[in-house]
């Protein structure tokens, strides 16, 4: 299946959508690079598989799926010799409770799916690993009575806070200390018990100090009486952050113990993350799983284009060995394009495990090759036109295909003259079917239609059309041909039955003068008729629009522009619009002749000679042509002034 096919097919946006129903992102990943498969047994499996899920869900709906996305993390972790924190400990936890609830869950699923349930089988007991986890922590820390000696540690650190703490609130009672006191009470500073003294004290006290007030009256003492508890409290915390560490590796190995079973159990959970995720899909959209074929056939019933949901119309057919070549007609927006990828569109659904939306007498062969060639395809690097894109793509088919091949064409031959386009089109299907394919094809080719009265196994099919309402029905009708309507709706629309007639004969089509009746017309349609059967003989005659002259003005010229009556000396003109630049008072403007009058020649103004820079230009202009019309200056340019 090459990717153009799949990228018409809109075959990416399908995956996508299924992995939005999956919890991990290694599922996600998994099913939005999802590929056609080829072997009708591995497919039957991967479809049953889905049913019984479909079938579980149906039960229940909440599945026991864990995220995996941190537990191949946390073994590489572990591997590289570092402890997994508590907060990873009980991830890895969820995890392991997961597993047993899974497998609970599934062992009371055997019935209605035996192959799905049994699955979980592969997932290994780790339930001493996951009590000994359990049973190590509380409220996402180490518990005390995760070992004996964590918990006589920090029994004994216990005692030795409260031997701090009324060491330190006996002080506060002391009458040695009162005088210095500025408040009788304990204060915890940075995890350390101080005595607020006054600062103006602070050397009759003994002790380190820890802090200050922000007025700074007051400070914060550490009382030396105090260092000694607080040094033996120090050797209760370094002992107990050992004993913590060394039951976090002990976990840790635990957890490395079991890992070829972790692994196996997140392979587990992944295939049932993708199993589920499919059968919600399925679900979601009222689908069936299609039965596969290796006979050639494709028997869709009732199958609906499944990114159209509701408003999609229901297609039935069916192609065998007798006619696998299907050649569809009818208007444009009639539904030709759909039917192509509804067809296409679900044969890769199901040879991908999905199930399809279509009714339960589907069936569908598996090919080996499919190729599409919808839209103009037209490519502006390669500069290939609409038709000679598509043809190197019909090329390419032809090169390729073969009888385990199924071939998708919309409007084979357009683009180009209709006579040649039309002898094209005839000569590739006649020998895509030569070489085997399954074919549907596209075409307003009337000449096309005639294949299947002209050659064994080609089948026509057109899109109905409702003239009453001018609206396309949508529904493909098998056996017959197709009309683009354009005669039917002509005359809805209220074209003269007499145009229409004349239309069908330079069509080469037997004219019947007879239809189209208008003999009960009303008499403002009767009206509408005659209007356009009326002719006028007339002449026209149109004299020609002499060119108005555009009068020429000199440079200097002294001239009266309208409406204002302002007068103004002609710099540059005119152009080809009969503009000239005339400047007033000192500022340049573009007017168009017609808005000019000589008022005062330049000749009787100014001298033969006389240089007009002086009235156009600014002063460094004159400056600046003037210094390079004596030399060569570097970075000096004369720019021209309007």
């Amino acid at each position: 299946m090459n990717h153009t096919s799949l990228k018409q097919l809109d075959y990416q946006h399908i995956l996508d959508t299924v992995a939005t129903f999956a919890h991990t992102e290694r599922a996600k990943e998994t099913i939005s690079t999802s590929e056609p498969k080829f072997v009708k047994k591995h497919i039957d499996q991967m479809l049953n598989d889905v049913w019984e899920a479909y079938r579980i869900i149906t039960i229940s709906s909440s599945i026991p799926i864990h995220s995996l996305d941190d537990m191949s993390a946390y073994l590489q972790q572990a591997k590289k010799g570092l402890y997994l924190h508590p907060s990873q400990l009980q991830r890895v936890l969820s995890f392991l409770e997961h597993c047993r609830k899974l497998n609970t869950f599934m062992r009371d699923k055997v019935a209605v799916a035996p192959n799905v349930a049994n699955y979980v089988l592969s997932i290994n007991d780790m339930s001493d690993t996951e009590n000994a986890i359990a049973g190590s922590l509380r409220h996402g820390q180490i518990d005390d009575h995760a070992s004996p000696e964590l918990a006589n540690i920090r029994r004994h650190r216990r005692i030795k806070q409260a031997e701090i703490k009324e060491k330190a609130e006996a002080i506060c009672r002391s009458k040695k200390w009162a005088p210095y006191l500025q408040d009788s009470l304990v204060v915890e500073k940075n995890d350390r018990l101080t005595i607020p003294i006054k600062k103006q004290y602070r050397s009759k006290v003994s002790g380190t100090m820890i802090d200050t007030s922000s007025s700074g009256a007051t400070i914060f003492v550490e009382p030396k009486e105090l260092a000694t508890l607080y040094e033996q409290l120090n050797d209760l915390t370094m002992a107990e952050t050992y004993e913590v560490e060394t039951i976090l590796y002990t976990l840790t190995a635990s957890i490395l113990d079991i890992e070829s079973d972790l692994h196996m159990a997140m392979d587990i959970m992944h295939h049932y993350d993708v199993l589920f995720a499919k059968a919600k899909y399925g679900q979601s959209i009222n689908a069936v799983i299609p039965k596969l074929n290796e006979d050639y056939m494709i028997h869709l019933d009732a199958a609906r284009h499944p990114l159209l949901g509701e408003q999609a119309v229901p297609l039935s057919l069916q192609l065998g060995i007798r006619d696998r070549a299907l050649v569809i007609t009818g208007p444009n927006t009639g539904g030709k394009t759909v039917t192509l990828k509804t067809i296409g569109l679900l044969t890769l659904m199901a040879q991908t495990g999905l199930m399809i939306p279509a009714g339960p007498n589907t069936s569908l062969h598996v090919f080996q090759k499919l190729f599409v060639d919808i839209g103009d395809g037209q490519s502006i690097e390669q500069n290939l036109s609409t038709f000679s894109s598509r043809l190197t793509n019909i090329i390419d088919i032809l090169e390729i295909t073969d009888d385990k091949t199924l071939v998708l064409i919309d409007e084979l031959g357009s683009g180009t003259d209709p006579n040649e386009g039309m002898a094209l089109a005839h000569i590739i299907l006649e020998q895509l079917y030569a070489k085997g394919a399954t074919i549907v094809a596209t075409t307003h080719y009337r000449e096309l239609k005639s294949l299947a009265q002209t050659h064994d196994g080609f089948l026509n099919g057109s899109m109905t059309f409702d003239v009453d309402t001018l609206q396309p029905t949508y529904r493909l009708l098998l056996g017959e041909t197709g009309n683009s309507q354009a005669f039917d709706i002509a005359f809805k629309l209220g074209l003269h039955p007499t145009l229409i007639h004349r239309a069908q004969q330079l069509c080469g089509n037997q004219v019947d003068e007879t239809s189209y009746s208008i003999a009960d017309i009303d008499q403002t349609q009767k009206r509408r008729y005659d209007k356009q059967l009326a002719t006028t003989n007339y002449v026209r005659t149109q004299q020609k629009k002499k060119k108005t002259a555009i009068p020429l003005f000199n440079q200097g010229d002294n001239v009266t522009v309208s409406p204002h009556q302002e007068v103004g000396i002609v710099y540059k003109g005119p152009d080809e619009k009969g503009d000239y630049i005339v400047q007033i008072k000192g500022e340049k403007h573009r007017i168009n002749h017609k808005r000019l009058t000589l008022h005062i020649p330049a000749s009787e103004l100014y001298p033969p000679d006389y240089d007009f820079d002086i009235i156009f230009k600014s002063v460094d202009y004159r400056k600046t042509k003037h210094l390079l019309e004596r030399k060569h200056v570097d970075g000096l340019v004369l720019d021209d002034e309007e």
